[in-house]
């Protein structure tokens, strides 16, 4: 349980990052909610694999396919955020 718990923070901290360096713009956050971007881009990048391709955790909870999917899963997140924060900063 805490190897799996350590690894989700890796791959959370790596889709996190990449995501960061991939969408444009000033994304200044700490390293911890780069890990949580990431770790809920996993979440959405899994969602959205299961949705789409119908795979589950009986296939493997550690996969290539699924680091990719956590990537993308990070940057939908990042641009929902910047779409929804930028838009909250210029009513202010």
């Amino acid at each position: 349980m805490i190897g799996f718990l350590i690894t989700m923070l890796v791959v959370g901290l790596v889709a996190g990052f990449l995501a960061r360096a991939v969408v444009p713009g000033d994304d200044s956050m700490s390293v911890g909610m780069t890990i949580v971007l990431g770790v809920v881009g996993s979440f959405v990048g899994g969602f959205l694999g299961w949705a789409l391709f119908g795979k589950d955790l009986s296939q493997g909870a550690l996969q290539p396919s699924g680091i990719v999917g956590s990537v993308i899963g990070a940057i939908l997140v990042l641009l929902a955020w910047n779409a929804t924060h930028s838009r909250s900063r210029s009513h202010v």
